[in-house]
């Protein structure tokens, strides 16, 4: 389309939706297929000398829209000059130059790169004093008409279907106004703030009348976690309930999803019930065990008229009988579980641990496993993971080293001052506020030593543990710089020094922070480089567990696991003491991150079991690398 269809990306129309809904394989795919509907939107307005009106979000999910149009002002002489854009929201209480503003937000990702006329930006200020609050919404939607309306609105969604901060039950027909956050929201958010009790009650947002009104609107989505809500807004009823299930009733609104987002559509999750489908062996083992959850059997006892009452007529019809088709996927399963991942002559592996404690936490007993099998395991640290900690953690090892120095004698002046400076810095952060770099490294220190004693705790030897530090995270900050070559290399060269058979990478792309699919990214393009290179790379799996697990269907190995072999996993979980008992930033699941882990294990374990497999007490799942990009 030149504006309006994914004719020319590499998408697929999702089948059986309300809304036109469109999956791209990758994240990066969608933005740029959105930045270069925008761009066909801005150019056609410069040829008729008009100007072309966005409605913006902000929030990951439009990161890579930005950077791509960045790219093409940049590189193609995409003329921005003039273009009018009108942001969606801002946080009630926040002013313009403050961390979270999404004012800040927008110039630093987005408006510092192109060309905007600094008089066309549109940001809702969430300075406004409460008695000016009506009148400045009123202007706001007045500056909208004199542009004479929003030619395309992009928009996010969070996990409850909002669009802007027009949370559940909003009105229909609202406009620009203040409004109360929902608790989930604010328990979203509270990654940026440092806690979700900075985070601010109520934001400023264009209401929902205020989005309907644009000409075009395209609603992105990006991640697992997203999944839910994407099916309840593009096949559920139109309900006040998920504000954006209004959209169906718009007359050129468009969802744009990654892979990950769209895997709960009918589409995605069960497309044999929209009619003919080519049952390859993919689809087949999904379709049996969906079978197996429908009928509440086991592969092995499912028959032909169990497929037939459950629309499964086709794939009976070509690759039947029942019997067959059911022990052909019992078969698969079985080859997935995997004692010895590596296998069993001694080779070396990398574990890349994305935060401080992702490899204990969502591989820890494979880790184990890798040890105890006599290979050489190494275990590399990406970020710091500096913006976990509490404050009262610091303050305490700054306390505690002044306390040692001064039983010591050890240079009791310059451990006063450092003590003094943290004390003074902590007392004046402002909620939600960046610590001076001497608390962040202070932060530092403490993931460290809590990764190698949760390393030790698995097996680990120290000389096999890197502290790689990775640039882009140090900004001591949530938002980060893009990866950049300096990243690879710093990974590349990891790869190349220890030369290993395998690498397991984090693919848990439900991580709220994002941190595990950037770091996944860098990864893959050290081993592209490597392959290129050399001609070959290692082998590499991926992993979840912190945050969600791989679907039955999806595994390719799985690794049994002992009580025992649980009990240690999760003694080297409680070695991240930071995150212990109450975790900084835990995203929307209340349970500690043991106890996740413990429960998705013991859960994968539980399905295998109820597919009729062997029963173990708990499971790891992995899955290859094949090479496509996250």
């Amino acid at each position: 389309m030149a504006t309006g269809t994914a004719a020319a990306t590499k998408a697929r129309r999702a089948a059986g939706t309300h809304l036109p809904a469109y999956v791209f394989e990758t994240g990066e795919d969608l933005a740029r297929h959105v930045a270069r509907i925008v761009a066909g939107i801005i150019r056609e307005r410069n040829a008729l000398g008009q100007s072309a009106v966005l409605g913006l979000p902000t929030g990951s999910t439009p990161v890579g829209v930005y950077r791509e149009l960045a790219r093409m002002h940049r590189e193609e002489g995409l003329d921005l000059s003039a273009v009018i854009t009108f942001n969606l929201d801002e946080y009630y209480g926040v002013t313009p130059d403050q961390l979270q503003s999404y004012h800040r937000w927008m110039h630093e990702q987005f408006f510092s790169k192109v060309n905007v006329k600094p008089e066309n930006i549109h940001i809702p200020r969430g300075d406004v004093p409460l008695a000016n609050i009506d009148a400045y919404c009123r202007e706001y939607e007045s500056e909208i008409e004199r542009a004479g309306g929003i030619d395309l609105m992009i928009l996010g969604i969070g996990g409850n279907g909002h669009i802007g901060f027009n949370e559940p039950f909003s009105v229909r027909n609202s406009r620009t106004r203040l409004c109360t956050l929902d608790p989930v929201t604010r328990r979203a958010a509270a990654s940026d703030f440092f806690g979700e009790w900075n985070v601010p009650t109520q934001a400023i947002t264009m209401g929902l009348g205020s989005i309907f009104d644009a000409r075009k609107i395209l609603l992105l989505a990006l991640g697992e976690h997203k999944a839910p809500i994407i099916k309840e807004v593009a096949e559920g009823s139109v309900t006040p309930r998920v504000p954006a299930s209004y959209l169906q009733e718009h007359s050129d609104a468009t969802v744009l999803v990654d892979t990950a987002a769209a895997s709960k559509l009918t589409s995605s999750e069960t497309p044999w019930a929209l009619g003919n489908v080519e049952f390859n062996e993919a689809l087949i083992k999904r379709a049996m065990i969906w079978l197996c959850d429908k009928t509440g059997k086991s592969l092995l006892k499912l028959t032909d008229d169990d497929l037939r009452q459950h629309g499964l007529h086709q794939l009976l019809r070509h690759h039947g009988p029942a019997p067959k088709i059911a022990h052909a996927v019992f078969s698969h399963l079985m080859h997935t579980i995997e004692y010895h991942p590596a296998g069993k002559e001694k080779k070396k592996v990398i574990c890349f641990s994305p935060h401080p404690d992702d490899d204990v936490i969502s591989m820890g007993g494979t880790l184990i496993r890798l040890v105890e099998d006599g290979h050489e395991v190494h275990i590399a640290y990406m970020t710091s993971g500096n913006i976990a900690v509490f404050d009262h953690d610091a303050q305490r090892i700054a306390d505690l080293v002044t306390e040692y120095n001064r039983m010591f004698g050890i240079d009791t002046e310059r451990s006063l001052l450092v003590e003094s400076t943290v004390h003074e810095a902590l007392d004046r952060k402002i909620p939600g506020g960046c610590d001076i770099d001497a608390v962040q490294k202070i932060k530092a220190l403490i993931r460290w030593g809590e990764a190698k004693a949760g390393a030790y705790k698995v097996g680990a030897k120290e000389e096999h543990l890197h502290n790689l530090d990775l640039p882009f995270y140090r900004t001591g900050t949530i938002a980060k710089k893009p990866i950049s070559d300096e990243d690879v290399q710093i990974i590349k060269k990891l790869i190349e020094d220890v030369k290993p058979d395998q690498v397991y990478v984090a693919g848990d792309l439900s991580d709220p922070h994002g941190t595990h699919r950037v770091c996944a990214q860098a990864i893959f393009r050290a081993l592209e480089q490597i392959e290129n290179e050399q001609g070959s790379r290692p082998e590499a799996l991926l992993y979840r567990g912190a945050w969600q697990e791989y679907e039955l269907h999806e595994i390719e190995i799985a690794v049994p696991l002992s009580p025992g072999d649980i009990l240690q996993k999760r003694k080297a979980i409680f070695m991240h003491q930071s995150q212990k008992d109450e975790a900084l930033f835990p995203g929307s699941d209340p349970r500690e991150f043991w106890q996740r882990a413990e429960d998705r294990n013991t859960g994968t374990a539980a399905r295998y079991n109820q597919v009729g497999l062997p029963e173990y007490f708990a499971m790891e799942a992995f899955t290859r690398w094949n090479g496509v990009p996250i």
